[in-house]
């Protein structure tokens, strides 16, 4: 047989593109791994902006790639991390710009740990991380709030337990009720909804967010991200009474304050009347404490004042202006006496004069004389006498405003001991001693009972 031969019995050749081979791979994954269960360790994980997450499964021998895309990872309790042990449902195929084969996860379970157990460790280390259990956030609870508001089911047995103790407590307290669902599809968004509504209204001075016991699923909806971030943003305080004195969820943590139960947090939020009115007792008492103390340090205050050099100064500034006081109305008498005595002589001289002129005429002349004499001397003593009423006036003024005793009608008092020295401490008088205290009307005298430095 020919070579020509030869190759005419050959199969004909048929060349692949890149992109067909590579489709036609992707179509036999496909179809013959539509749904498979793969178990290995996660490794490379990481979440795009997209959302969607890409990871490596791996084991001891081999890898695969992985990916799962937003819409799957919406229905995930937990996120992958690397190190973690899972297992992975979803399809084989092959992503086709580095014909490369992996597998499109649509379901993620954690291998020997819970999904939700898994989630709510997850959750936790975050918030946490955030300081969102940070003691410092945390507010503190009125001491006896005017509204209560509850966020709780209106059917379930936490809103009658928390109605029973606060009607104990304090029977006219107001309570408003929000009801929500308390597990379940959309019960997390009612919760929410109802959080955001005591704020923006601001109806109620603290919220408490209530559910009876139940499992873990039951009790889940207390650990959603959204739930949790809503009660740290609140400004009124929270308090949470969430299943039994065993449960926690992420929503104790966040809370302002956690109570085992519904019932503790009625409890907690409401003081009783007896605990209020000793609240008010212990407050009346420091009060008074700090009013004495007040009082003590003013009284020595005054004392301080009347003892300074300052006071004393003016005491004797106020006797010199009185002495002055008296100078000048010892001066006025004198001058006024003068000038009367000269008008008698120039009277007695002009009657001389008289007997030698014409009588009749010279009186007439002479009484004219003493009449303008008379109404300028006059004038001249009104003058004076003014100008020295109105220095006397003024000095009159500057003392009284100056005196001390004005300090006595402001209530203020002066003791002064038996011999009449002002009394500046305990020490200058004995029990028993007669002392006498002056004030702004009067005075009164009264026996020295009991000293005290203080």
């Amino acid at each position: 047989m020919s070579q020509s031969s030869l190759f005419d019995l050959a199969p004909e050749r048929h060349i692949w593109k890149v992109s067909e081979i590579t489709e036609r791979i992707g179509d036999l994954l496909e179809n013959a791994f539509r749904d498979v269960w793969i178990e290995g360790e996660v490794s490379n994980y990481h979440a795009a902006q997209s959302g969607h997450l890409y990871f490596t499964l791996k084991d001891a021998r081999s890898q695969i790639r992985c990916v799962c895309f937003r819409d799957q990872v919406r229905g995930l309790k937990f996120r992958p991390e690397d190190g973690l042990h899972i297992t992975v449902r979803g399809s084989l195929g092959v992503y086709e710009p580095r014909g490369e084969y992996q597998v499109y996860v649509s379901h993620i379970e954690p291998v020997g740990l819970g999904a939700l157990q898994l989630a709510f460790e997850q959750l936790k280390k975050r918030l946490q991380d955030e300081g969102l259990f940070d003691e410092a956030r945390k507010k503190p609870l009125p001491i006896l709030p005017r509204c209560i508001g509850v966020v709780t089911s209106p059917t379930g047995a936490a809103i009658r337990d928390i109605l029973r103790v606060l009607k104990r407590r304090f029977a006219n307290l107001h309570v408003q009720l929000y009801p929500v669902k308390v597990q379940g599809e959309g019960a997390a968004a009612e919760i929410v909804a109802a959080l955001r509504h005591f704020n923006r209204a601001k109806l109620a001075d603290v919220v408490i967010v209530a559910r009876g016991g139940g499992s873990l699923e039951d009790l889940w909806v207390f650990n959603e991200e959204i739930v949790a971030r809503a009660i740290a943003a609140s400004e009124i305080p929270v308090i949470t009474g969430i299943g039994h004195e065993t449960d926690f969820t992420i929503a104790d943590f966040v809370a302002d304050l956690r109570a085992p139960t519904p019932s503790a947090a009625a409890e907690i939020v409401v003081q009783s009347r007896q605990e209020f009115e000793r609240h008010i007792a212990a407050h009346y008492r420091d009060l008074v404490q700090q009013m004495r103390y007040l009082l003590s340090e003013r009284r020595h205050r005054v004392r301080d004042l009347q003892t300074h050099r300052g006071f004393r100064q003016l005491e004797l500034l106020v006797r010199r202006r009185h002495q002055q006081l008296d100078e000048l109305s010892s001066s006025l008498g004198v001058v006024l006496r003068l000038k009367l005595a000269m008008a008698r002589q120039r009277m007695t001289r002009s009657g001389a004069q008289l007997a030698s002129f014409d009588v009749r005429a010279r009186a007439a002349v002479l009484r004219r004389l003493i009449e303008q004499r008379g109404e300028a001397l006059r004038v001249r003593i009104d003058r004076a006498l003014i100008a020295k009423r109105h220095r006397y006036e003024k000095l009159k003024l500057q003392l009284e405003e100056r005196s001390p005793l004005n300090l006595l009608q402001r209530g203020y008092a002066i003791a002064y001991d038996a011999s009449g020295k002002v009394l500046r401490s305990p020490d200058q008088v004995a029990v028993g001693d007669d002392i006498s205290v002056r004030l702004a009307r009067g005075q009164l005298d009264a026996t020295v009972r009991r000293k005290r430095n203080s």
